[in-house]
């Protein structure tokens, strides 16, 4: 199976540039196991693939280079634009496996903030091997794409599928889910990022000190598929959780504020995003969320705020 799309093969500009964009995610449910021997957790989360995109741009070069333009390009802790990046990894990994030259240059252009809790380096990585397999002329199956994007990032593969999805291992084997009906949000977004490895460390440390749950209970996610199915808007309200909720707050406290301030301007329920420190809010519908998006603006409690829907598509190629 291709992954070229209407419009075109590979979807060509007259400078040869091929673009490719992918969405960022919320967890809507996020159970964490125990720390394992080999350093990791078993995750059990359902993710949202959601209208907050990011857009790849490569073109043919001699050599590898990224760009990156947009959120998180400019300040004291800039998106790497080295082998750092995972879009850089994603390059080598497919021209490693297709028997090509990793030759490109790649351009990113960013709306999903870095360090967010949003997934958006996952979805640079599965944004870029859409694009350049298109440029390459490689033609993989969505199999090899899913499969290089697994040895990227937990988060890649679905990166590359979006809609909605229930992930298990790592978070990368996923199981599709069917949504009648799109869910409308406010992200609220930080000023600053969390890195993810510190919260991890953090759920390790209370759970140590017995202020959290040990985790070792099956998860449940019955209630949340079957409100992400069909609704109402109360019942997928109800059954959203964030096991790294508690250690995102513990290490960014101002998180506690940000919540009740989603919950307190009207949205349905609110949780951390991931590992934060972006704040997702439920709305009933578009009107509900433009009216949240506008109070929470005002009060000041984020840097910015972005009314977003889904499910949407996962990476694909654009004109």
């Amino acid at each position: 199976m291709s992954w070229s799309s209407p419009g075109g093969p590979g979807h060509s500009r007259g400078d040869g540039a091929v673009a490719a964009h992918a969405p960022a995610k919320v967890n809507v449910s996020l159970a964490v196991g125990p720390l394992r021997d080999d350093g990791f957790h078993t995750l059990h989360t359902v993710y949202l693939a959601v209208s907050l995109l990011d857009t790849v741009t490569v073109r043919p070069a001699d050599r590898l280079s990224v760009t990156v333009t947009g959120e998180g390009a400019d300040g004291p802790d800039p998106v790497p634009t080295d082998r750092r990046n995972l879009v850089w990894q994603a390059a080598e990994l497919l021209a490693e496996h297709a028997g090509v030259a990793a030759g490109a240059a790649i351009e990113v252009h960013k709306t999903i903030p870095a360090a967010a809790g949003l997934a958006g380096g996952s979805a640079d990585a599965a944004a870029a091997l859409v694009a350049l397999d298109a440029l390459w002329g490689i033609h993989a199956t969505r199999g090899d794409l899913t499969g290089l994007a697994a040895r990227l990032g937990s988060d890649v593969p679905f990166g590359l599928a979006g809609g909605v999805a229930l992930g298990t291992g790592h978070g990368e084997q996923l199981t599709p889910v069917l949504a009648r009906r799109q869910w409308h949000w406010v992200l609220g977004i930080a000023e600053g990022g969390l890195s993810t490895p510190a919260v991890y460390a953090e759920l390790d440390r209370l759970r140590a000190a017995g202020r959290l749950p040990d985790g070792t209970a099956a998860p449940e996610s019955g209630p949340v598929l079957a409100a992400l199915r069909s609704g109402p808007t109360a019942a997928l309200a109800a059954a959203l959780t964030n096991d790294l909720q508690a250690p995102a707050i513990s290490l960014r406290p101002a998180l506690r504020r940000a919540l009740r301030a989603a919950t307190g301007a009207g949205a349905a329920a609110a949780l951390v995003s991931g590992s934060g420190p972006t704040v997702a809010a439920l709305a009933d519908d578009e009107d509900a969320a433009l009216r949240l998006a506008a109070v929470l603006a005002g009060e000041g409690v984020f840097r910015t705020v972005r009314v977003v829907h889904g499910p949407v598509p996962g990476a694909r190629l654009v004109g």
